[in-house]
């Protein structure tokens, strides 16, 4: 997956699937009733498109709002969210009779995003991608109906791309890092007397607040954590006053900078990796 933006779910969806005749089956009957506004016949497209969601965990929201500055929102019909609230695309539904071209336009002029948005009306589908025109297609074709929705599932815009990357990498990281302070903490502590004092110091607070058998192994466990998350608090969330707000925060810190090594450590490399996740956070991906 590219800064860009690049697809990075595959829909499994074929033009034989229950769900695509369901959808065409819906259509036809609104069209045997005489029926063509957009909110009668748009019912069918939304729930092709949250049949699709689901494969991903992705909720379909409907008329979702979208800031605007200086502006009151505007309100697109459908936008995919994860469960990380992110959003993945919007939706735009018109009818027949609509000038689709037209009504682009229009909806672009008044704020709409064009990272990734598809216009939708019963026999034609437009998908923008990164500000152009991606995909024109004859939506009275399932070839062409199955083939536009997996574009426009499967894209991740730029900074929705980067917090993936940095989930997985977060994943992979944090593992090996706790790994490797636990191997620090128990080397300090037969070979730094600061450490040793600092740690006993913090052992006898936590015999005496949190639990009097309590072990040297998690107080261990305490310290590493503690390490980890107090970046992440600081990096990420942006709260600075984490450590002086919390007394075993504060001395746990009082240990951890009692070495030479394990202060360099623990504001070291995961300090540097965890400012690259933060700057994936502030963006909109929409």
């Amino acid at each position: 997956m590219t800064a860009a933006g690049s697809p990075a779910n595959a829909l499994s969806l074929k033009p034989t699937h229950k769900a695509v005749t369901t959808y065409y089956d819906a259509l036809a009957r609104f069209t045997k009733l005489g029926v063509k506004h957009e909110t009668a016949v748009r019912s069918a497209f939304q729930e092709l498109l949250e049949h699709c969601a689901r494969q991903f965990d992705w909720k379909l929201v409907p008329e979702y709002a979208i800031k605007r500055k200086g502006k009151a929102d505007a309100k697109v019909d459908g936008a995919l969210l994860d469960s990380y609230g992110l959003n993945h695309g919007l939706w735009e539904a018109k009818d027949s009779a609509d000038d689709l071209d037209k009504e682009i336009r229009i909806k672009f002029a008044i704020g709409y995003p064009k990272d990734n948005i598809l216009f939708w009306q019963p026999d034609r589908g437009v998908l923008y991608r990164n500000g152009e025109r991606f995909y024109d297609g004859d939506l009275t074709k399932a070839e062409d109906l199955v083939h536009i929705l997996s574009l426009f599932l499967g894209f991740a815009p730029p900074a929705i791309a980067e917090w993936q990357r940095a989930v997985e990498e977060f994943r992979d990281k944090v593992p090996q890092i706790g790994a490797s302070l636990k191997a620090l903490i128990e080397k300090e502590r037969q070979t730094n007397k600061k450490f040793i004092a600092a740690f006993e110091g913090f052992y006898s607070l936590c015999r005496a607040t949190l639990n009097p058998n309590i072990s040297v192994e998690a107080v261990e466990e305490m310290i590493i954590q503690h390490i980890l998350t107090e970046r992440i608090f600081r990096k990420i969330f942006a709260i600075a006053d984490f450590i002086q707000r919390n007394v075993i925060a504060n001395e746990i810190e009082t240990v951890s900078s009692s070495t030479p090594c394990m202060n360099a450590f623990s504001r070291g490399f995961p300090s540097r990796w965890l400012t690259r996740t933060a700057s994936c956070i502030p963006h909109s991906p929409l």
